[in-house]
């Protein structure tokens, strides 16, 4: 796999500073790759095998490791007075594994990288420890312009770019699958594995739930549900209706924990007109299609909810703020921040319809400020604007071109 370089260039930047380097994201999203990767670069650099440490802590070869003070005292050992570069895969499943980092990194000469699928892995007594002392690098599964590049099929003037959008959407962006080259069947039983290491290690072990079917009732929902407003109680209220038993608090647990685990991501509300952020009504996205298309399947698939995925996606890579805007009794679908301003992001798979434009450019006519807006859909209108709304076409915008 070729080298993410935005993630890349960003651990790079810290490379011997004295800050704990932390990548978090997705299981399968890359953040082991992007450690060999920089691991092999420190080698061409100059840096020898024997001052450079690294340990997969879900690897069953490792098991010892998941013990906190085995960790620290086998990674002490390799110690020079060189400096050594401690790379630690999947932390997360050493209980306690903040007393090893916290006093490894007290050590002179050491420069820490650590990986974990899981948010809520600097919360708590690591944060207390290490407050000030170390960088998050947030990654997600490949980006579409990433996803063309690893297919070879670079370029906006590519003429198969919209069959490459829809296996994009097919089989997701996790870069294992782009090597099985849309063989459905193998890409499928690849990502039922990554479901299910997600479902058992990282839900259901940490967070002792014994209920799996619940929880599977849960996700499903919510996959099904991506760019929607869901809530706890709609949610319960659904399975109870089908026949589950399941109580409100505990669908609320499991939203969190699959928000923890990097599945999905939670969207809050902000109210333009008043200016205030809202605590109710957020939406959810999920992290990868292919993941949803593996457990629901392809058909019946809510294409413009998809795309509004994307676009999300999208947005969370190039660092923006992101919470749906209301405004009176309409939304609009991205209110998008950034140090420089805000922009406002309505999206539509299509406005061809002249109900559906009327629709969508209505929330804009409301707002007082003069912040630019845009309006992002798969029609192919290059150039054309609506009274001063900027339309911009979705696969161009994912293959990289600015809001501007």
């Amino acid at each position: 796999m070729t080298i993410r370089s935005d993630y890349f260039e960003q651990i790079y930047a810290f490379k011997d500073k004295q800050v704990i380097k932390v990548l978090t994201g997705l299981r399968r999203c890359g953040k082991s790759f992007l450690m060999e990767q920089f691991i092999e670069k420190l080698k061409s650099d100059g840096i020898s095998e024997s001052q450079i440490v690294f340990y997969r802590l879900d690897d069953i070869e490792n098991e010892a490791l998941l013990d906190y003070k085995t960790l620290y005292e086998t990674v002490k050992s390799h110690f020079s007075d060189k400096m050594t570069y401690i790379f630690l895969d999947e932390i997360q499943l050493c209980p306690n594994f903040q007393k090893a980092v916290d006093s490894l990194f007290n050590k002179k000469n050491t420069d820490i990288y650590i990986t974990g699928s899981n948010s809520d892995l600097l919360s708590g007594e690591l944060a207390t420890l290490l407050s000030g002392r170390y960088v998050t690098i947030d990654m997600q599964p490949f980006s579409f312009s990433e996803y063309l590049h690893e297919r070879g099929e670079n370029g906006l003037e590519n003429k198969n770019l919209e069959q490459c959008y829809f296996d994009y959407v097919r089989y997701g962006s996790l870069p294992f699958t782009v090597q099985l080259k849309n063989n459905e069947q193998n890409i499928n039983q690849y990502l039922n594995g990554v479901y299910n290491t997600i479902l058992l290690k990282d839900i259901s072990m940490r967070h002792q739930i014994n209920d799996i079917s619940n929880l599977e009732a849960v996700i499903r929902f919510m996959f099904a549900n991506t760019a929607n407003i869901c809530t706890s109680k709609k949610i319960s209220d659904t399975l109870i209706s089908g026949g589950r038993k399941i109580s409100q608090p505990t669908v609320e647990n499991y939203m969190h924990y699959l928000e923890e685990c990097f599945m999905v991501y939670k969207v809050g509300r902000y109210d333009i007109k008043g200016k205030e952020y809202l605590k109710t009504r957020s939406k959810y996205y999920i992290a990868d299609t292919g993941l949803r298309n593996m457990l629901l399947g392809y058909r019946n698939i809510d294409t413009g909810h998809i795309l509004e995925t994307l676009v999300f996606l999208e947005l969370k890579r190039r660092k923006y703020e992101l919470y749906t805007g209301k405004i009176g009794e309409l939304e609009i679908d991205f209110v998008a921040k950034t140090p420089k301003g805000i922009q406002y992001v309505q999206i539509s798979e299509s406005v061809k319809n002249s109900e559906t434009l009327e629709r969508e450019l209505k929330p804009f006519s409301k707002l007082s400020d003069s912040y630019p807006c845009f309006l992002i859909t798969l029609d192919r209108t290059p150039n054309e604007d609506f009274n001063g709304v900027r339309h911009i076409n979705a696969i161009d915008f994912l293959c990289g071109r600015e809001l501007a």
